[in-house]
């Protein structure tokens, strides 16, 4: 059984980030900026945000934290995001979820500029991603298929299961399988005999958030399972799949933590350097 190790694959994307940041600031001059909007305490939101400017920092991009007040209203929320498209130093705006019950946050979403989203989740950018046309894409699936590449693990003519259809993750993590030639079936609560199934598939990614649901049984023997859960039970952190169940059967696996996850941060700053690529040749 082969360990998917994502902090192996965030070290290989970070040392590349800051090799193309450098040359970005040394050749052309430019400086380029993440901003981190925050809305309110919420404790992950606050935590996330401040680790993701402590890794964008650690690869040279600067990276700064938009904080505002609880009770910020949506237009007031509507400008800051207006000046953030306005500022050319920015390449990128991350939206810290989950906003205030009283603001729209899709309409929040798709005021970002559609080249600054490196969130990957404007109505723009996912139609990009449905109709292939270039764009960025969410940050977890990219992760999934950063951790495959890193691995030389082919998708072409493999019948991927896909447990989960969340905007976020389940749905466009089947697209771009699609896009590299899988046959792929999404499965979700009203999935009828999930364990059938799961047994046929070549790659089982699980991302529907409930703890220890793919076990051993459910795996064909040598098959590749990607866990994009995250579940807290008894003050420990862990995935969808029961792990040492799953690597008894499984031909590679991802661990929880130190897998998806710890890729999803660096993509991110992924797509703020090919937000850059964008607007200048040189990378």
């Amino acid at each position: 059984m082969q360990l998917l190790n994502g902090k192996d694959v965030a070290a290989f994307h970070g040392k590349r980030i800051a090799r193309q940041i450098q040359v970005v600031r040394e050749k052309k001059g430019i400086d380029p900026e993440l901003a981190i909007v925050v809305v309110g305490d919420d404790a992950p939101s606050v935590m996330y945000a401040a680790s993701m400017k402590r890794t964008a920092e650690s690869v040279g991009l600067n990276a700064r934290i938009c904080q505002e007040k609880e009770g910020v209203g949506e237009d007031e929320l509507l400008l800051l995001i207006d000046r953030l498209n306005e500022d050319p130093a920015v390449f990128g705006i991350l939206l810290m979820m989950p906003l205030p019950k009283s603001i729209d946050s899709q309409r929040i979403i798709n005021r970002i500029d559609s080249s600054k989203d490196v969130d990957g989740l404007t109505d723009a950018n996912i139609a990009n991603l449905y109709t292939g046309r270039e764009g960025f894409v969410p940050c977890t699936p990219q992760a999934v298929m950063a951790i495959l590449d890193y691995y030389h693990i082919s998708l072409s003519g493999k019948e991927v299961v896909i447990i989960g259809r969340s905007h976020v993750v389940g749905k466009p993590l089947a697209q771009l399988c699609l896009s590299r030639n899988a046959t792929v079936t999404v499965c979700h609560s009203r999935t009828n005999d999930l364990k059938a199934v799961c047994q046929r598939a070549d790659v089982i990614m699980a991302a529907v958030g409930k703890a220890g649901l793919v076990t051993g049984d459910m795996i064909k023997p040598g098959a590749v399972v990607i866990d994009v859960g995250i579940n807290r039970v008894n003050g420990k952190t862990v995935g969808d799949v029961a792990f040492e169940d799953a690597a008894l059967r499984a031909g590679a696996i991802t661990p929880v933590p130190g897998g998806v996850g710890a890729v999803t941060t660096m993509m991110i700053l992924e797509n703020v350097v090919c937000g850059i690529a964008r607007t200048d040749t040189i990378l």
